[in-house]
C-alpha cells in the first residue's frame, strides 16, 4: 500500500514499536496509508525487514527495547510516537520470577518513558505532536496472576496523563488505547498455553476463559486498534488528550 499525498500524516514522522507483528504492523500499515514515513522498530529483524519491505513509506529498525541504551539512541525526529511493544508472563505473585518482572516492566513502562522524554522536544519545537500508548484493559482492570503485566500498563496509562498535561500548552497529546483480548501472536500463545494447562480446547479457553468478562463474546481484531489508533492523529484530535478510549466490548461497565 503506497503513502497517501493528501493523508493526515503527510509530511510527518512516525515511530511504532513492536511492528514486526499484531498491533503494531497493523497500525505501522495504516500510518503508512496515511502519509507518514513510519519507522518500525522491533527486536524481530526477520519480521520488521520483511514489514518494511512489503510497504511503501516504513523503515525497519531492529531494536531490543530492554536495551535501554539503544533505545536512547533512536531517532528523536519523531511526530507521532506509538507505544505497543509488550510481552507477558503468567505467575502468582509469590512465584513470579523478579528478573521476568523487571523486564517486563523495562520493556512496557522505561522504554516508552524513555522514547517519550526522547521525542518530546522534537513535538514541542514543531508545535504539534502525538502519542499514542497501546495499553489494555488491564490498565484500567487486574486479572490474577499477571502482576507485571497489569502493574506496566497501570504505569503507563499514568504516564501517558502526565505527558498530556506536560504536553498540552506545546500542541502535544497523549493518550491510550485499552482493548480486551486483541487477536494477535501474543494472544494466541496464550490461548495455546492456556489449552494445554487446563486439559481443554483453544476455543475453550477463548470462550471460558478470556471472554467471561467481556459482554462483546469476540476477539479484538488488531485492525480495530489502528482505527481508534487513527483517531488519536486525525482531524479531531487536538482536544483529544490524556483519554484512555476502551476497545473493551464492555469489560470495564461491570
Amino acid at each position: 500500500m503506497a503513502n497517501q499525498s493528501d493523508g493526515p500524516l503527510t509530511g510527518r514522522t512516525a515511530l511504532v514499536t513492536g511492528a514486526a507483528s499484531g498491533i503494531g504492523a497493523v497500525v505501522a500499515r495504516r500510518m503508512a496509508a496515511d502519509g507518514a514515513t513510519v519507522l518500525a522498530v522491533d527486536r524481530d529483524e526477520t519480521g520488521v525487514k520483511a514489514l518494511a519491505r512489503d510497504v511503501a513509506g516504513i523503515e525497519a529498525v531492529v531494536c531490543d527495547l530492554s536495551d535501554l541504551a539503544a533505545v536512547d539512541a533512536l531517532p528523536g525526529e519523531v511526530d507521532v510516537l506509538v507505544n505497543n511493544a509488550g510481552l507477558q508472563h503468567v505467575s502468582p505473585v509469590h512465584e513470579f520470577d523478579p528478573e521476568r518482572f523487571s523486564l517486563i516492566l523495562k520493556i512496557m513502562l522505561e522504554a516508552p518513558f524513555r522514547l517519550s522524554r526522547r521525542v518530546l522536544p522534537h513535538m514541542y519545537d514543531r508545535g504539534w505532536g502525538r502519542i499514542i500508548n497501546i495499553s489494555s484493559v488491564h490498565g484500567l482492570r487486574a486479572s490474577a496472576f499477571k502482576s507485571a503485566y497489569v502493574t506496566a500498563k497501570h504505569g503507563l496509562e499514568g504516564l501517558s496523563k502526565v505527558i498530556a498535561l506536560e504536553g498540552a500548552p506545546h500542541g502535544v497529546t497523549s493518550n491510550c488505547v485499552s482493548p480486551a483480548y486483541v487477536r494477535t501472536p501474543l494472544v494466541e500463545k496464550q490461548i495455546a498455553d492456556q489449552a494445554a494447562r487446563h486439559g481443554i480446547g483453544e476455543d475453550e479457553v477463548i470462550e471460558k476463559i478470556m471472554l467471561t468478562p467481556v459482554a462483546v463474546k469476540r476477539l479484538v481484531e488488531p485492525d480495530e486498534v489502528a482505527e481508534l489508533a487513527a483517531v488519536f492523529y486525525g482531524p479531531a484530535s487536538a482536544s483529544i488528550s490524556g483519554a484512555s478510549l476502551s476497545l473493551d466490548g464492555g469489560w470495564t461497565a461491570h
